[in-house]
C-alpha cells in the first residue's frame, strides 16, 4: 500500500508540520506492517561491476537521515573494490524510502539547502568548462530542482539547459525559469527520443543512486552527438574519510546510494562504452562537510526522535523538549566540525580526504 500523493491544498506546506505527519502516519504504518523485508530484493552472491563471487560485508547501516525502519548492508567486491547495497532495495522499497526526503515532508527543507549553495555550483560549472568545447545544449540528468542550471547558466550564457528527473522537480524547474525544459522521467527510457542532441550530459551526484549504472551511461551515450561530453561527479569511497568516520560519514546516505564505484571503475566502464576520460578532479569536487555531518548524524542518532509518520505515535511533549536540548548541548561540536572542515579543505586532496571525483568524458 503507497501513501497517497496530497493535493496542492493538502500538501505538507500548506498545513502546520504536525498535521501533515499525523495524516501520512495511517499510510506509513498500514505499509510497515509486514515488516522492512518486503523492501528488498533477494540477496546476490557476485559483483555487479565485475561479476565476482569474491563478495563480503563491508558495514551494516540503518537510516541515519530519515529514521525509518530497516538495517541495509554495504558489501565490497574483493576483485574490483566496487562497494554496493546487498539485498537491494526493490521499487517498492525505492518508493518507500525515497518517499517525503525530496518531495512531500522533506522538499521546502532539501529545496531552501540546495537553493544555498550556488559558490558549490559555480565551482562546480567553473572547472569542467575548459573540457566542454563549443557546447550549446545541455541536459543536467538528476537536476533536482535545477538550481545547479540556474547558476551555470550565469557561467555557461550561450548554454541551453534542459533539466531531467524522475520526481515533480524537473517540472518545476521549468515553471521557475531554471531550465529551458523540465523533462520527468526515467533518463534510461527517454533518451532515445533525443538521441544525439546534446552536446554536454551531466550526472551530478546521480549515478550512485541508480539501480543499474551501466544502462544509465549507456542512455548518456545515446543522448549526446559524437564529440559530446558526459560529466560524472560521485561519492568517493576511497576516501580515508570513509574509514576514518565509519558508519558516520555521510556518502554512505542508506539507503538512497546504491552503488560507490572506484575512480579506476568507472573509467573502465566508460572506455568499454566508447568514451575517453579528458579530465579527472578531486578537489573541486570536494564539499567540505564531512566532520560537521558526522557529529550531526550521531547527535541526531542519539537525541530522542523528532516527530515522524513512521513512528507509531507522536513523541511528548517532554520527549521533543529533551531533544531540543540535546541537540542544543552538540552546537559547540557542530562549530567546532564546520571550522575544521574549512581548514582542511584546501589540503584534502594531499591528504586522501577529497569525498567526491568528477570525471569529464568525451563520447568517441
Amino acid at each position: 500500500m503507497n501513501a497517497v500523493n496530497p493535493g496542492p491544498e493538502h500538501s505538507p506546506r500548506s498545513r502546520p508540520r504536525h498535521e501533515a505527519v499525523a495524516a501520512l502516519r495511517p499510510a506509513y504504518l498500514a505499509e510497515l506492517a509486514d515488516g522492512p523485508s518486503v523492501f528488498f530484493e533477494p540477496m546476490r552472491h557476485d559483483c555487479p561491476c565485475c561479476g565476482s563471487a569474491r563478495i563480503g560485508g563491508h558495514l551494516r547501516l540503518p537510516d541515519l537521515i530519515q529514521h525509518k525502519p530497516g538495517a541495509f548492508r554495504i558489501d565490497r567486491c574483493h576483485a574490483c573494490l566496487h562497494l554496493f547495497q546487498n539485498p537491494r532495495l526493490n521499487a517498492r522499497g525505492l518508493d518507500f524510502y525515497y518517499r517525503d526526503f525530496y518531495d512531500g515532508l522533506g522538499e521546502q527543507q532539501l529545496d531552501g539547502m540546495f537553493g544555498g549553495r550556488t559558490k558549490s555550483y559555480r565551482r562546480r560549472a567553473e572547472s569542467v568548462l575548459p573540457y566542454l568545447g563549443e557546447a550549446k545544449r545541455w541536459v543536467d540528468v538528476g537536476t533536482g530542482h535545477g538550481h545547479f542550471c540556474e547558476v551555470a547558466r550565469e557561467v555557461l550564457p550561450d548554454v541551453v539547459f534542459d533539466g531531467l528527473d524522475r520526481s515533480a522537480g524537473a517540472e518545476l524547474a521549468e515553471l521557475e525559469g531554471r531550465v529551458e525544459r523540465g523533462l520527468r522521467g526515467a533518463f534510461t527510457e527517454l533518451a532515445p527520443g533525443f538521441a544525439g542532441s546534446y552536446d554536454v550530459v551531466s550526472m551530478f551526484h546521480y549515478l550512485e543512486h541508480s539501480t543499474e549504472p551501466l544502462r544509465e551511461l549507456e542512455a548518456a551515450r545515446t543522448a549526446l552527438r559524437a564529440g559530446g561530453r558526459l560529466v560524472v561527479e560521485v561519492p568517493d569511497p576511497d576516501s580515508r574519510y570513509a574509514r576514518l568516520l565509519g558508519r558516520w560519514w555521510l556518502p554512505w546516505l542508506q539507503p538512497q546510494h546504491l552503488h560507490l564505484m572506484p575512480v579506476a571503475n568507472l573509467r573502465r566502464a566508460l572506455s568499454e562504452l566508447g568514451f575517453t576520460v579528458v579530465a579527472e578532479q578531486h578537489r573541486s569536487a570536494h564539499e567540505p562537510v564531512d566532520l560537521v555531518a558526522a557529529v550531526w548524524l550521531a547527535l541526531d542518532e542519539a537525541a530522542p526522535r523528532d516527530d515522524l509518520p513512521w513512528l507509531p505515535a507522536r513523541p511528548g511533549r517532554s520527549r521533543r523538549a529533551l531533544r531540543t536540548s540535546a541537540l542544543l548541548a552538540g552546537v559547540p561540536a557542530l562549530v567546532l566540525a564546520t571550522l575544521a572542515d574549512r581548514m582542511i579543505a584546501p589540503f584534502a586532496q594531499r591528504l586522501g580526504l577529497c569525498n567526491a571525483y568528477r570525471l569529464v568524458a568525451r563520447r568517441e
